[in-house]
């Protein structure tokens, strides 16, 4: 069987903030979220948690994702790389439930405003382009030529060339983008050869509104979002069907 699956990362261990991915969040565990976004979308064949951790993998059934298995603890280190964490997921689904999953869809649970509308348009857009890989992105809240380093002693340091002061209004700026870290679609068999999310020249922008595109890394983020996503909920109801 071949199609698309929606796998959701979430380890144990979380430094910036403890239990990060089961932290309640507006009245849910953070990763519910996403896992509610992925099961809502009309592209995802299956919707598939990596982890590690018991705890989450229970979480995370009790709302409709599928834990088929626990991650190897040296997949779920500070330093294990993401890549090597979806190569063991699409392995295990090959060797265990003879699924072949023609685009892998790596969704974060540190993404909650993330809709259904956002996986679909993502991978549809994956499909019309036949792209190697689609990342999410968000316009950039700093354009570079605004961007300063800074050395010990506080002296600001050029990064980009300089020019004119004139040309710092906002209206003679080129539009620029940043990742999001929402939505990753990556061929299967590509994402096999490269083993990265950005294959060069490869890689398509997914461009999302920058109120779905917060995401949680701190103690502060986190706080932040609780209070967008109350006053999101309080306004406007999110279906599941979002």
């Amino acid at each position: 069987m071949a199609g698309a699956v929606g796998l959701i990362t979430a380890r144990g261990g979380s430094k910036g903030v403890p239990h990060k991915n089961i932290k309640e969040l507006a009245g849910k565990p953070l990763i519910a979220w996403t896992i509610e976004a992925a099961l809502a979308s009309q592209e995802l064949d299956r919707v598939v948690v990596s982890t590690d951790d018991k705890e989450i993998a229970s979480i995370a059934r009790q709302y409709g994702a599928e834990v088929p298995f626990l991650r190897p603890l040296r997949l779920a280190l500070d330093d294990s790389s993401h890549a090597d964490v979806v190569l063991h997921a699409i392995d295990w689904l090959e060797e265990h439930d003879q699924f072949v999953a023609e685009y892998v869809v790596m969704l974060q649970p540190t993404s909650p405003f993330r809709i259904a509308a956002d996986i679909d348009g993502a991978l549809d857009f994956a499909r019309k382009k036949n792209a190697k890989s689609v990342i999410g992105m968000m316009h950039a809240p700093s354009h570079p030529i605004c961007l300063r380093g800074m050395t010990e002693d506080g002296l600001l340091v050029e990064l980009t060339e300089q020019r004119d002061e004139s040309q710092l209004r906002r209206q003679l700026l080129e539009d620029v983008y940043a990742f999001n870290g929402a939505v990753y679609v990556v061929q299967t068999e590509a994402f096999r050869e490269s083993k990265t999310f950005r294959p060069e020249g490869e890689t398509y922008g997914y461009l999302m509104p920058t109120e779905r595109s917060w995401e949680i890394d701190t103690e502060w983020e986190f706080l932040v979002a609780s209070l967008l996503m109350k006053n999101q909920l309080q306004v406007a109801p999110r279906s599941k069907a979002a």
